[in-house]
């Protein structure tokens, strides 16, 4: 079957039974404002805090959020980034308590939920929120500043390793989302392609040539996931991470 034909009678069954089994699940919502971060005084937007309906969507992302550094952050293949609650138990037993851990929002997300997690949630996902029309777009790429915010050296490199790394939104259709909407998903047109299969494949099964080069051909992963894994392939080699990963001196 060509990639985007029709789809089997008993794969649109089976594609059927796991929208259903996704139950929708509701989220806190949070923003933030550009301020500084750690001793260094590095600009961030990390810290966002949660924000009462009803939100207002756009391709960008909620309104009244913010973004430091939009080379990295923001834009419309990553307008929206959610994080599980369901990975800080394990925080919790990695690093010990933290007061980040007590509340949603230790990671920087504008979307903090139980019961989706990146093992649930796949690539191309489409998310209704309230009016709003969502895709999953990519999975998110851990950065120095989380080190920064825990006060810990390891936290980004952790939570690369561990693939509970959250995932980013773009947004397909604006609209408007109240408090007592949920999070639903209304179709999942990448079955075989969970987040936590293309997590794995950047930073564990680094050299896995054949499934990066299918994962190049995903056309809902975000271009820029797309083109890294093509690079892979191509060059056989890893990334350097470092300057991600570890806080500048």
């Amino acid at each position: 079957m060509q990639p985007g034909g029709p789809v089997p009678m008993l794969a649109s069954v089976s594609l059927q039974r796991s929208v259903a089994m996704l139950a929708s699940v509701p989220a806190v919502v949070l923003c933030g404002k550009v301020q500084p971060l750690g001793a260094n005084g590095q600009s961030s937007a990390i810290a966002k805090v949660k924000v009462d309906g009803p939100w207002r969507i756009t391709r960008v992302g909620l309104v009244g959020d913010a973004q430091a550094d939009l080379k990295h952050h923001g834009g419309p293949e990553k307008a929206i980034p959610h994080y599980a609650r369901d990975h800080y138990a394990a925080w919790r037993e990695e690093i010990g308590a933290h007061p980040l851990l007590d509340v949603p929002g230790a990671f920087g997300e504008n979307f903090s939920t139980s019961g989706w997690t990146e093992e649930t949630v796949h690539v191309g996902d489409m998310v209704r929120f309230g009016s709003a029309l969502l895709q999953v777009s990519q999975g998110r790429e851990p950065c120095w500043k989380l080190n920064v915010r825990f006060g810990r050296k390891d936290v980004a490199y952790r939570t690369q390793a561990s693939g509970r790394t959250g995932w980013y939104y773009r947004v397909l259709e604006e609209g408007v989302a109240e408090a007592s909407d949920r999070l639903r998903l209304v179709e999942r047109p990448r079955p075989q392609w969970p987040l936590s299969r293309i997590i794995a494949l950047l930073y564990r099964h680094k050299d896995r040539y054949d499934e990066l080069a299918q994962m190049a051909g995903i056309p809902e992963l975000a271009a820029g996931w797309r083109t890294l894994a093509t690079r892979r392939v191509q060059s056989r080699a890893t990334e350097d991470w470092a300057r991600r990963l570890d806080e500048p001196q």
